[in-house]
């Protein structure tokens, strides 16, 4: 039998090529399923752009095979606290210990001199990754739904770890987190300022001004939506959340106010569910998620929802301010970057009218 590679892989790009032959060598030794030696084959996949992740197909000298993913730094000179894989290795073992639908952690490697840069394995999970939430591909309206349950219930479960316990009480600060963020982008924002933007400015403001007292902290994703999240290839079941890098201990209401960007806004390179059908497709509803959200924490609602709702927006507007300063520059990564700079106004207007504020 010969391993097939999903789809999604594809040969590594130059820079992000792996040593073969030192990886099965390091497997071997430190990965129960690959005692005995054998041969490896690496595929990149396309996401996991910050982190390059590959899959990683093995066949041993007995013949037995095995699928992993490899997850590493990328390559060249880093900041101290960029691309912390060891973090994600961390974080994705204590969960799985905690019964959260991640991948398997399976062994950590921070020597550089293996593959250039530290890396680590997890184990790896056949599914579904649906990157338009409006999923065409799924084909009733019955299991559209049961797959927004339960993405909504993965998230619940990760919000209701006892982060302590899981021994990452340190992987994070506790407390003042939205404060912190404001600030934190309002920073961004102001590096990367190139014209003035009135709603924008209105925007930044209130939410300065406005912080919801109702502090609360737990494990956060930072980035949960639709395409983390491998769902079953045969049921409407959530796997495995992927992708950790902004995970911290933070105020669980920005992980579902994320979550939801997608019925206000088209994120880039994803649809959208602005002006979709919900009830044609079987899709919930903003407000249904939220109730959904409730019920499996026990909440009886969901206090400040649109300044939530208004932060994450502008947490996008001041990304995409960064991405057209850099356009301007001449040193963005994207052709289509210039185009960020109409984003930013559209963004902020979309935060203002959230909020009702008028400027």
């Amino acid at each position: 039998m010969v391993l097939a590679a999903p789809s999604s892989a594809r040969p590594p790009r130059d820079a992000h090529k792996i040593d073969e032959l030192e990886l099965a060598r390091w497997l071997e030794m430190h990965v129960e399923d690959c005692r005995g030696g054998g041969r490896v084959s690496a595929l990149q996949f396309k996401g996991g752009q910050s982190n390059p992740t590959y899959w990683v197909g093995f066949t041993g000298n007995d013949g037995h095979e095995a699928q992993f993913v490899l997850r590493k730094k990328p390559p060249g000179q880093l900041l101290p606290s960029a691309h912390a894989v060891e973090r994600e290795y961390r974080v994705i073992h204590a969960l799985g210990e905690a019964n959260v639908p991640v991948p398997r952690a399976i062994a950590l490697c921070d020597d550089s001199s293996i593959l250039g840069t530290p890396f680590f394995m997890m184990n790896y999970v056949p599914g579904r990754i649906f990157w338009d939430p409006r999923l065409l591909d799924v084909a009733s309206s019955e299991e559209r739904r049961a797959i927004y349950d339960d993405l909504v219930r993965a998230l619940a479960m990760l919000h209701q770890v006892d982060y302590a316990a899981a021994s990452l009480v340190d992987y994070g600060r506790v407390g003042g987190f939205v404060e912190r963020q404001v600030a934190r982008w309002s920073k961004q924002y102001e590096a990367s300022r190139t014209s003035e933007v009135p709603a924008m400015e209105a925007l930044l403001t209130h939410l300065r001004s406005h912080v919801p007292q109702n502090d609360e902290t737990t494990l956060v994703h930072g980035d949960y939506r639709l395409d983390n999240v491998i769902i079953a290839p045969d049921r409407p079941k959530a796997l495995a959340i992927i992708d950790w890098e902004l995970s911290t201990l933070g105020h669980p209401i920005s992980d579902l106010a994320y979550l939801c960007m997608g019925y206000h806004l088209a994120l880039p390179g994803r649809g959208s569910l602005v002006g979709a059908d919900l009830k044609g497709l079987g899709i919930p509803s903003e407000a249904e998620v939220i109730e959904a959200y409730c019920q499996h924490t026990g909440r009886g609602g969901i206090e400040h929802w649109p300044y939530f709702m208004a932060f994450g927006i502008f947490r996008l507007a001041a990304i995409a301010q960064g991405v057209y300063k850099r356009s301007l520059q001449g040193n963005a990564s994207s052709d289509q970057a210039s185009m960020y700079g109409a984003a930013v106004f559209a963004l902020a207007d979309l935060g203002c009218s959230m909020l009702g504020i008028r400027y």
